[in-house]
């Protein structure tokens, strides 16, 4: 792990970033044929694009860890009410090995539609996510024809 004291790029990190205003340093710059007022709006557009579909992932994460933590608590609960029917079941063998066998395979199923679920809230999640990106993909597009089309 680089040290501070020998990491080129250590003045970079300490960097106020909250501090910098990209539209006052750039607002007074003149190229000819360029909107600047246009361009930084459009690129401000874009940041908050990004930053919904941040907000639209992460909300979606958190559901999952949410709906794993209700799976998983099931499951305890389950696991300790089959391990009481089972203590305090037949004394037949045959009967024992037959519920156990039927207790496994609910269990199986049980687990493959809880991965559906999540698999699918993974999905929805960043469904959602891209959607949001590729609105503003397109949006930028049509910004970008338009100002071609005034020059």
């Amino acid at each position: 792990m680089a040290t501070q004291k020998n990491n080129p790029f250590y003045p970079f990190g300490q960097m106020d970033m909250s501090q910098f205003d990209f539209t006052k340093m750039m607002g007074g710059m003149q190229v000819p044929g360029l909107d600047m007022q246009s361009l930084m709006d459009t690129q401000r557009k874009n940041i908050e694009a990004l930053t919904t579909a941040n907000q639209v992932a992460v909300e979606g994460m958190q559901a999952l860890a949410k709906r794993q933590a209700e799976l998983f608590a099931q499951s305890m609960a389950e696991v300790t009410k089959v391990s009481q029917e089972l203590a305090g079941s037949a004394s037949n063998p045959q009967e024992l090995t037959t519920k156990q066998t039927l207790l496994a395979r609910e269990a199986f199923e049980r687990a493959v539609a809880n991965m559906r679920e999540l698999a699918e809230m993974v999905s929805k999640s960043n469904t959602e996510a891209f959607e949001v990106i590729n609105k503003r993909f397109n949006e930028s597009l049509e910004e970008l024809r338009t100002a071609m089309r005034q020059k």
